[in-house]
């Protein structure tokens, strides 16, 4: 099995551990833990506090709630790992010997729609905000809502950001905070490309050429994607990865994926988004510590050392390097 370094766009753990020794951020029954973080080589994890705005009563209080958790397991664990606020934080971490997380939204609803609210998370330590979730929100809109039940297609019709959601992602560009597109609508998409003019990321999505899935991007925004500098974290999710009766292994899979971003965006735009704690467990892939058998279905798959390291880590720290 190759290893190597690895960053990782989008976790939900944060949200799935409740602090106890039994399920720490150290330790846990989960698929990401300081651990198995140390084992798999991966250097530094985006964790993301993701909120379901159906069964959560109020987004702003629960959020802050998870930043609170969050900000105690990296005190109790302090001697393995360290926040990233900047992308010196980052070099400084290694320089440490520390493992480096950097805390992400999964919902833009916790903002209410204020630029205020936006600033208080980032002097949080917020540095990536996902705009929504499967739900519309203040900013904008997801796929989601413009899948026709029986046809499976997209409708040609979408919605994107709202007026206050061009405000946000002005703002999040001005202070810092990377914007993130998955789960957003492709009308979503190109509003983004249009208000700003940074690099930003679709931090666990996949190819839609590859597999029809509306939480996959199309090969258009793929490309503008790229040309903007922008990132895509690579999804572990099964349904997103592969049809329903395929049978090839998860890892070739995602080894499919990574080929045609490949062709459509370059190899620069290509990066490791898994969403674990945030999908089935799948035994190809049950933990982070399975990335090597990704590193391994890369090579196999055609693509070199060089470029394996560029989707692993290398693309995300130029991210970081010209954002944060």
């Amino acid at each position: 099995m190759m290893f190597m370094k690895a960053i990782d766009l989008h976790c939900d753990t944060i949200t799935r551990i409740d602090g106890t020794p039994e399920n720490s951020l150290f330790q846990n029954h989960l698929q990401i833990d300081l651990q198995k973080m140390k084992e798999s080589g991966t250097i530094l994890q985006n964790f993301a506090i993701y909120l379901d705005k159906a069964t959560t009563p109020n987004l702003y209080d629960s959020c802050h709630h998870y930043i609170d958790l969050y900000e105690r397991e990296l005190k109790k664990n302090r001697e393995h790992i360290a926040p990233v606020l900047s992308y010196q934080d980052y070099l400084t971490n290694q320089e440490h010997g520390k493992l480096s997380s950097l805390l992400t939204m999964e919902e833009g609803a916790p903002l209410e729609g204020r630029i205020d609210y936006l600033e208080e998370f980032y002097q949080r330590g917020v540095r990536m905000l996902t705009l929504t979730w499967n739900y519309q929100n203040e900013l904008g809109y997801p796929n989601s809502l413009f899948v026709e039940e029986k046809s499976g297609l997209l409708s040609t019709y979408q919605k994107g950001l709202t007026p206050v959601g061009i405000d946000i992602i002005q703002r999040m560009n001005q202070l810092g905070m990377i914007i993130d597109v998955s789960h957003g609508s492709d009308q979503l998409v190109n509003d983004v490309l249009t208000y700003t003019d940074r690099p930003f990321v679709a931090s666990h999505s996949n190819a839609r050429e590859v597999t029809y899935h509306s939480r996959n991007l199309p090969d258009d925004l793929i490309k503008a994607i790229s040309e903007r500098g922008g990132i895509i974290g690579l999804n572990y999710c099964e349904n997103f990865l592969r049809k329903p009766n395929d049978t090839q292994p998860l890892v070739h899979a995602i080894a499919c994926h990574a080929k045609h971003l490949k062709q459509v965006g370059g190899i620069e735009c290509i990066a490791l988004g898994s969403d674990f704690d945030g999908i089935p467990v799948n035994e190809e892939l049950k933990d982070i510590r399975s990335i090597t058998k990704i590193a391994q279905a890369l090579s196999q798959a055609g693509f070199s050392t060089t470029e394996i390291e560029k989707i692993f880590y290398q693309n995300v720290e130029r991210l970081y390097k010209e954002l944060l």
